[in-house]
């Protein structure tokens, strides 16, 4: 058993960060994230050189090593979602994502390259932050999923199943006849869910630049949420976030073509199959919106699904414009990518 030499200095859990953790796996984890973080920090011999950052369920500490390296300690509950962070980073070795340097498998606790968490693909160009995330997807999707990394077939399968008992929430009828179709399309796509290393959470801000001087790349994936499948299922948060620029063009579903069309040319994905799988995907999010209480379909997820639905290969300046869903688009709506 690992004995702490050395004292090192008590790390608070933020503000913000708090009622997330509360929330989602019990205050008795809130609580004992301090002591835990600090143990680490004695068990790697880390020594912290700035304010904790945080995510949704990360507590993200910039350290240094003992050799005077820069790093990062993630501490993160182990759960469905991130239990196979670490052997994903493995997997790519750096090869478009984050570098991990160790790992404590009981705790979840993991040892990260240092990058550089102001820079981001939020504030870039949106076309310089799409030919991005397609060039990582091209990169992250080339390798083969581990063995035990969670299945696409298993989780559209199970969300499949759960559309029926949920439908009678919703108010519409129509919405009620548009989750049913995108369930039963869902149904058909689960027979051939694909192999690939997915990361699943590629959107904006999930994509940082390097320490100057550490990588030749430019941009770095981070914070996946591994599956294996195809990699039209990666498509959806890069559609979906910054989409107040979307409605900013006047023709928010065109600008979703457009979008869909320089990701998939990036990436070199058969648009077919990534329009297919991107509504599998919005069934996802509609699932989701329903089981947090929602009595209508979430509208940024389904305006995506009418920008791509049934509609030919094209490039986007040739497609006719598509008039919006009869909500109003919500900025803040819960997608949870």
């Amino acid at each position: 058993m690992y004995e702490p030499t050395s004292p090192q200095p008590q790390i608070s859990v933020p503000p913000a960060l708090a009622p997330l953790l509360d929330h989602n796996f019990g205050p008795e984890w809130t609580s004992g994230l301090p002591a835990l973080t600090g143990l680490h920090l004695r068990r790697w011999n880390l020594t912290p050189t700035g304010a904790p950052m945080h995510g949704m369920v990360a507590l993200v500490v910039p350290v240094r090593r003992a050799d005077g390296s820069p790093a990062v300690l993630k501490m993160q509950p182990v759960t469905e979602e991130t239990r196979g962070e670490p052997a994903a980073l493995r997997a790519w070795a750096g090869d478009g994502a984050v570098r991990l340097l160790d790992h404590a498998p009981a705790t979840g606790a993991l040892l990260l390259e240092a990058l550089d968490p102001a820079r981001t693909l939020e504030n870039e160009p949106l076309d310089r932050a799409l030919t991005v995330i397609g060039g990582l997807l091209a990169r992250l999707t080339r390798h083969r999923a581990p063995e035990g990394t969670r299945r696409l077939g298993t989780i559209t399968r199970t969300m499949v199943r759960r559309c029926a008992a949920l439908a009678p929430h919703l108010r519409d009828p129509r919405d009620r006849t548009r989750l049913a179709a995108l369930a039963s399309h869902a149904r058909e796509m689960a027979s051939e869910p694909g192999d690939r290393l997915l990361h699943w959470d590629l959107h904006y801000a999930n994509v940082l630049a390097p320490l100057p001087g550490t990588r030749p790349e430019p941009w770095v994936a981070i914070d996946p949420q591994p599956l294996a499948g195809h990699p039209g299922y990666e498509l959806l948060p890069a559609l979906h976030d910054r989409w107040n620029e979307a409605v900013a063009t006047g023709d928010p579903l065109r600008e979703t073509r457009r979008r869909f069309d320089l990701l998939t040319e990036t990436a070199g994905i058969d648009r077919d199959r990534a329009r297919a799988w991107t509504r599998v995907r919005v069934l996802q999010e509609c699932v989701w919106a329903i089981e947090d209480g929602g009595t209508a379909l979430p509208d940024v997820p389904v305006a995506v699904a009418d920008a791509l639905r049934d509609r030919p290969s094209r490039r986007a300046k040739d497609a006719p414009a598509a008039p919006l869903p009869s909500r109003t688009v919500d900025e803040g709506d819960d997608h949870r990518v």
